[in-house]
């Protein structure tokens, strides 16, 4: 009876390292799509064909490339906002551990992000294009909105908002515990110093075409309205405590100095003021 109590709870056990060794690898890959997209993100705008460019690419007429553009920017749109929303969270959990959740969004994020690069249709009416210092100066404008973006997942918890601590509780079978999350440093001057970042990036250009403006127009008003979904959301989670952090601190723009800080306890998020 011994051997065979010993040959049932084996397989049991391999059976749960390899699930949980498949989680972790799972979130590991989606983190890897983040980091390729993201270098690629950068690289996209500014126009550098590794492995393409904004302005790099086929030739069709302006209608056409517009038409095109605007149905991938369209697409990422949907499945940033439809996959962030708290009942297609529920459906998805009926699907996959709900610890895999947030990285199955930054890899369906990813994955939509690459396709609107590659797909992308330049449309290289050139709008301004400067040169030497002034040149300079706006690329030191680019890479710090990268910079800010970048960082700010840092002055939260970058491991947890991509995925991969969530996987690792999971593999360990550590349950969820509380965070807290802390006016410091950009979060004192803004609610939503990632958006900021990516904003100024998309905008800082020393050579402006059609296809550029394009982008940047587009992308910014999702950023507009994904914030006002993102608020919604966040002062129905905190309640007034959030409230309280929205009257003293701007959403996207500092328009005035940090005011009094405090400490919001809530569970590990499964999204932030970023997303």
């Amino acid at each position: 009876m011994a051997r065979r109590r010993r040959i049932v709870i084996i397989p049991s056990m391999r059976l749960s390292r390899a699930r949980a060794a498949v989680g972790v690898a799972y979130a590991a890959a989606a983190y890897a799509a983040f980091v390729a997209s993201l270098g690629w993100a950068v690289t996209f705008l500014a126009d550098r064909q590794l492995p393409r460019g904004i302005d790099h690419g086929s030739h069709r007429s302006a209608g056409t490339a517009v038409v095109v553009d605007l149905t991938l920017l369209l697409l990422f749109a949907v499945q940033h906002t439809v996959m962030a929303r708290p009942g297609f969270k529920r459906w998805l959990t009926r699907r996959v551990p709900a610890a895999l959740e947030r990285s199955t969004y930054v890899l369906a994020a990813s994955l939509i992000l690459g396709l609107l690069f590659f797909g992308w249709q330049p449309v290289r009416r050139s709008l301004w294009h400067a040169h030497g210092l002034a040149a300079d100066a706006i690329w030191a404008v680019f890479a710090l909105g990268w910079v800010v973006a970048f960082s700010s997942t840092y002055m939260i918890d970058h491991f947890e908002f991509f995925g991969l601590r969530k996987a690792y509780r999971y593999a360990r079978g550590v349950p969820e515990t509380t965070t807290v999350f802390s006016e410091r440093w950009f979060y004192a001057w803004v609610r939503h110093p990632l958006m900021l970042g990516l904003v100024v990036a998309f905008w800082a250009t020393p050579h402006m075409t059609v296809g550029h403006l394009l982008f940047a127009s587009a992308s910014t008003a999702y950023v507009a309205v994904g914030v006002q979904f993102e608020e919604r959301d966040l002062r129905g989670e905190l309640g007034a405590a959030y409230i309280d952090y929205a009257d003293r601190v701007p959403a996207v723009i500092p328009t005035r100095r940090p005011g009094r800080r405090s400490d919001i306890r809530r569970p590990v998020p499964q999204r932030t003021a970023a997303r």
